[in-house]
């Protein structure tokens, strides 16, 4: 047996020979692939700008998906925007709506490890659900992209309405399974139907407050860190209701109008100006500037609410967050604060259901004269 047998890691085996070679059958290896093709070269690329024949196994690969969507009933995941498409003759350039359309079958975006959930980016498409906020979606001609229906659902006259006006305005009208939609919507309840619509335009403050001062008893309400959507579209819905003409929302560490908002405030988003603002005691100011009385809603205030004799006047209504209330600088700013009486021994309301209250109370007394 070669070398020292008892030294610890010893040789057991023979030293090995030279290695042989491989008569040059490995010299295509060495040779590279060549350039990187540029993004307007690239068949599957959505800069790719050429009117040739696609590559025969892009364009296998691309009708073996069509085929198997069709076995399927679905759209096939092919339609990117930009992108080309090989139809069997020519290239073809991929629709927006087609690309909704073959959205709507797969899932898109980037991949994320298991258990997490990408960020959306602030200028993606929604899908606002929910028969009510769809109809006042489109009487109220807000900007859309698809019309989603489910297979089967009991049409109504709000379904009869919604198709007609979108077929109208020539969106896109797209039959899927519910369960797709739920996949969709990520399972919120959506009776049905859904619309993709943009990202919420915000009216600009300076033309919300110019508009509400024209009026002749102006009322805004403000949100000072109410973060969920659900109370946010509540709190529109009833500002709606009680004729305030506007709400202000900041724009950070707070619930924007996102599709769960539109869906609680069952449509009034559409006839009601919402505008985001970077710093809500500036805006506070801007409005008492204006000649606006600054009322902000405190479960410790000072002034009680069915006491409040400014609210036949121009009034902006201040509502703090779900757990802390106003912040301290924002209940500075505040012309007066006033709180709910309560015989129970209940702390606080929720936030959406404190505004209703004062917003009622609000119209109450201006009814009154």
């Amino acid at each position: 047996m070669p070398g020292n047998s008892q030294r610890r890691g010893r040789r057991t085996s023979a030293k090995k020979g030279a290695t042989g070679g491989s008569g040059g059958k490995n010299r295509q290896s060495l040779a590279g692939r060549g350039r990187t093709l540029p993004a307007d070269e690239r068949p599957w690329h959505k800069r790719y700008s050429g009117d040739e024949r696609l590559p025969d196994r892009t364009a296998w690969k691309q009708e073996k998906e069509r085929q198997a969507a069709s076995r399927e009933g679905r759209s096939p995941k092919i339609g990117v925007p930009g992108t080309k498409v090989w139809d069997g003759k020519k290239v073809a350039r991929v629709t927006s709506k087609a690309a909704g359309a073959a959205r709507a079958g797969g899932r898109s975006g980037p991949r994320v490890a298991p258990g997490r959930k990408a960020a959306a980016p602030k200028d993606a498409a929604e899908l606002l659900v929910g028969r009510n906020p769809v109809v006042e979606a489109l009487r109220a001609h807000i900007p859309a992209t698809a019309l989603y229906i489910a297979l089967g659902i009991e049409t109504d006259d709000r379904v009869a309405e919604a198709v007609r006006a979108a077929a109208n305005r020539g969106i896109a009208l797209l039959e899927i399974s519910r369960a797709e939609l739920d996949r969709m919507t990520g399972g919120v309840l959506h009776q049905g139907i859904g619309l993709q619509v943009p990202p919420y335009a915000y009216e600009p403050f300076p033309d919300l407050l110019l508009a509400a001062a024209e009026r002749p008893m102006p009322l805004l309400v403000a949100l000072d860190g109410v973060t969920d959507p659900r109370n946010l579209g509540a709190i529109v819905r009833s500002a709606a209701a009680f004729g305030a003409h506007g709400v202000i929302v900041p724009e950070r560490r707070a619930a924007g109008m996102t599709a769960t908002a539109w869906r609680t405030s069952a449509g009034a988003a559409a006839r009601l100006s919402i505008a985001q603002v970077t710093n809500l005691t500036r805006t506070i100011k801007s409005c008492q500037d204006e000649g606006f009385i600054a009322v902000g809603l405190d479960a410790d205030g000072e002034t009680d609410l069915y006491s409040l004799e400014v609210a036949a006047g121009p009034v902006l209504l201040v509502i703090g967050s779900e757990g802390r209330g106003l912040s301290r600088l924002v209940g500075q700013t505040c012309d007066l604060r006033a709180g709910i009486p309560m015989t129970s021994e209940v702390e606080s309301l929720n936030a959406s259901v404190a505004t209703s209250v004062a917003l009622a109370e609000i119209a109450r007394r201006r009814a009154l004269g």
